[in-house]
This record gives C-alpha cells, sequence and structure tokens, in this order.
C-alpha cells in the first residue's frame, strides 16, 4: 500500500470512529467559527460566526456582520471628453449615500440532514436575529456650473437640481468624501438559511449558505433619488464560508 493509500485510509478510519461515536451520542467537536463572503440581492457583507455545539443537532451561534446595502436601480456611469478620454471617477447618477450596516446577533444552528453521512456533508437550517446599525454616508459628487466652477456637492434642497444634471457632473467626488457627515439609525435584523457543511468530520469548515435577510431601523434610509426611502429591508443571500472546528 503507497503512503498516500494509507494516508486515505487512516482519514476514513478516522470518520468512521467520528461517526460511530456520534451515533453513540458523544460530541465529537466543542465550538466552530468561521469567516463568511455573503452576496445580497441588494449589496454585499463579511461575516464572522462563532458556534458552540450543545448536543449533536444543535449548536448556539453569534454572530458579526458588516457590509453595505444598495438600490437594485443604482447605475453606475462615466464621463468621457468628445476624444474618449476618461475625466473624473465613475459615479452613481442620483444617489443620495452610502448605507453601511454593522450586525450583531444570536441563533441557533439546527442540524436537518447528513447525520451519519460518510461524505462528511451536512445540511443545516440556521436562524436568529439581533442589533444592527446603519450608517448612511452622503453621497458626494465633483460637478461644474453653468459658469465652469467645479465644486464637490452632496444632495439637498438647494443643490437637487445640479446634483441630477448628468451635463453637470463629472464624476464622484471619491470614497472618503463626507464619512464624518454621516449619521446612524439603530435596527433589528432576522435571519434564516441553509447551510451545506462539506467538511463536516474535519476540522475545517468548508460550507454553503442560502437564505433571506430581514432588517428593519427606526427611520427611513435614502440611497437613491429615484427610489422610495424606506426602513424596511428584505433580500435573499449566498455565502461561501470558511472556518474550522475544535
Amino acid at each position: 500500500m503507497s503512503a498516500r493509500e494509507k494516508d486515505k485510509q487512516a482519514r476514513q478510519d478516522r470518520i468512521d470512529s467520528l461517526i460511530k461515536k456520534e451515533e453513540e451520542g458523544t460530541l465529537i467537536f466543542s465550538k466552530q467559527f468561521l469567516l463568511g463572503a455573503k452576496l445580497n440581492t441588494d449589496g454585499w457583507a463579511a461575516v464572522y460566526e462563532h458556534g458552540k455545539y450543545k448536543s449533536i443537532s444543535t449548536t448556539n451561534l453569534w454572530w458579526l456582520e458588516i457590509g453595505e446595502r444598495k438600490n437594485p436601480k443604482e447605475e453606475r456611469k462615466t464621463v468621457f471628453l468628445s476624444n474618449g478620454l476618461q475625466i473624473g471617477n465613475p459615479f452613481i447618477y442620483g444617489k443620495i449615500n452610502n448605507f453601511y450596516f454593522l450586525k450583531l446577533g444570536i441563533g441557533q444552528q439546527k442540524l436537518i440532514g447528513g447525520k451519519g453521512n460518510k461524505n462528511g456533508v451536512a445540511v443545516s437550517i440556521n436562524y436568529g436575529g439581533g442589533i444592527t446599525a446603519g450608517y448612511l454616508k452622503p453621497y458626494y459628487l465633483t460637478v461644474a456650473d453653468s459658469v465652469g466652477n467645479v465644486s464637490d456637492i452632496k444632495y439637498g434642497p438647494e443643490t437637487a437640481n445640479l446634483f441630477t444634471d448628468p451635463s453637470a457632473i463629472i464624476g464622484s467626488a471619491g470614497f472618503t468624501k463626507g464619512f464624518s457627515e454621516g449619521q446612524f439609525a439603530p435596527g433589528a435584523h432576522a435571519k434564516i438559511g441553509l447551510r451545506f457543511d462539506y467538511g463536516r468530520y474535519n476540522e475545517v469548515v468548508s460550507a454553503i449558505e442560502v437564505g433571506v435577510n430581514a432588517e428593519y431601523y427606526s427611520k427611513k434610509m435614502p440611497i437613491l433619488v429615484t427610489a422610495t426611502d424606506k426602513s424596511f429591508f428584505f433580500n435573499g443571500f449566498v455565502a461561501i464560508e470558511f472556518g474550522g472546528r475544535k
């Protein structure tokens, strides 16, 4: 038997031993942690999650999530000169604010499929909720008025006409512009999802999760001039997750 075959057999023997212990009701791991990249139907997020096993089928979770919420109507544009040269930074027409969020939540993971699966694939349902802090950063545009004066402006009663005039826009004023002027809004969130864990009997977590999020904020969160401001957001997500177990 080659060294590779011996390693493969040793791994299979270990998995068989873990399955037997699990069937006898023994917890084979005590905790897990993971990092995830989440693509939402209206934005993106990065996630850290920590779990503590309570039984073979139940894990208590807490998570920290940070990301950006966008409006599906957003369209990135670029201004070009007649000779084809780009001027200014790419911008999103009519965007009022960048909407960022930070979530802290608790919940549970329930194993619903894959018990005794020698391939190590487990299907779990994850659910929970918690508090959310929303942050609105004014979105600045670099514009030129009718006499050629160039300035950086944000959306408001006095600048609305120039802000939404395509012929006046040069480009966005940059990512950092407006951070010191942002406003926070407290809120709450809830989520439910299905996790497909492809490394169940390994120390390494390797999973895909799909589900839905719901968030509510204490005030309306304006993002785009052409969209209705709202305080409730509902979206779907898919996440790729990696981590470890001990």
